[in-house]
């Protein structure tokens, strides 16, 4: 695999435990958050895409693959889990950086952004829920708690489920959901499988889950120049989470993805994010994904429309 062969990695000691962190690139930093259940690889295209523009930092999040895994759901809750990325930051010498998330990871970097605004440059968000908005929507809107009954199961049951018949059902929602078949290599398969195999690592993952239920402590506030990207035919996250946004982020400018008819998030993560040959403005550019030029910019990544 090619981006084996532009990566360092390193085991960072931060907040008490240990970060399997990948590193790359050169610029300004980036630091690229995973969600559930995502592991640092699946930035892999945006790392080959984005590594000549920025400095990209990519940790395996606490409780993930080869990071550290410590017992107890205390200690997975935000206000632990963004003192990891604020400690990452501190270590590596920034003073100041660039922050992206998707999933869980964009959870983290909500709270991050509102508790440490001072040092970030860009917030950049993908398919993840202000977590005051998804709280609220959560608990009174009929149609997203349908779309988060696999919540209600992580919180009923745990994550043994997830284990049977070779992580079946991880598999499906991660795998059988993309639309572009080839979003998955073999090798992508086993590297995934492999990351689910790690002791404590479901665990770890679901733990997210049961120790984040009440944003009350989180005024949702975020001071920072926020990009938000949506993918609005997300099955698990609603494009409802979108209203409203404005009431907490003065700076904001929200991408809605309508064009391509996918029917989960997962398209925006993977089906998009593979494909190598993009246009912008009518120009056909030989890029991965997401084409960023934060110095042109004045703080939001560009969509670039796939060829068909």
């Amino acid at each position: 695999m090619e981006i084996f062969n532009e990566i360092e990695e390193k085991y960072i000691k931060i907040n008490g435990i240990t970060l399997h962190t990948i590193i790359t690139g050169s610029g300004e930093p980036l630091i690229l958050l995973h969600g559930f259940p995502d592991f640092w690889y699946g930035w892999k295209n945006i790392i080959l895409g984005l590594k000549d523009k920025f400095q990209l930092i990519v940790p395996d999040m606490r409780g993930y693959n080869l990071s550290d895994k410590p017992d107890g759901i205390e200690n997975y809750k935000l206000d632990i889990l963004i003192e990891d990325i604020k400690g990452l930051s501190e270590k590596l010498g920034f003073t100041k950086f660039n922050l992206a998330g998707h999933d869980w990871g964009g959870m983290v970097s909500w709270t991050l952004a509102e508790k440490y605004p001072e040092i970030l440059k860009k917030l950049i968000i993908l398919n993840a829920p202000h977590p005051k908005i998804f709280r609220k929507l959560i608990t009174k809107d009929n149609d997203q708690k349908k779309a988060s009954g696999y919540i209600v199961r992580f919180l009923k049951e745990g994550e043994s489920f997830l284990f049977e018949n070779n992580f079946q059902a991880l598999q499906l929602s991660v795998f059988g959901t993309a639309k572009n078949k080839k979003a998955f290599s073999e090798f992508d398969k086993e590297k995934y499988i492999e990351a689910w195999s790690q002791p404590g690592a479901l665990t770890g993952g679901v733990n997210y889950y049961k120790a984040n239920r009440s944003y009350e402590e989180w005024s949702g506030i975020i001071n920072v120049p926020t990009l938000v990207i949506f993918g609005m035919k997300d099955i698990f996250v609603l494009p409802k989470v979108l209203e409203g946004l404005e009431d907490f982020i003065k700076d904001l400018k929200i991408v809605r993805i309508e064009e391509l008819n996918y029917d989960t998030y997962d398209w925006i993560f993977t089906d998009l994010l593979t494909q190598k040959r993009f246009i912008y403005k009518g120009k056909d550019l030989d890029t991965y994904g997401l084409y960023v030029d934060l110095s042109a910019w004045s703080g939001h990544i560009f969509y670039i429309k796939r060829i068909d």
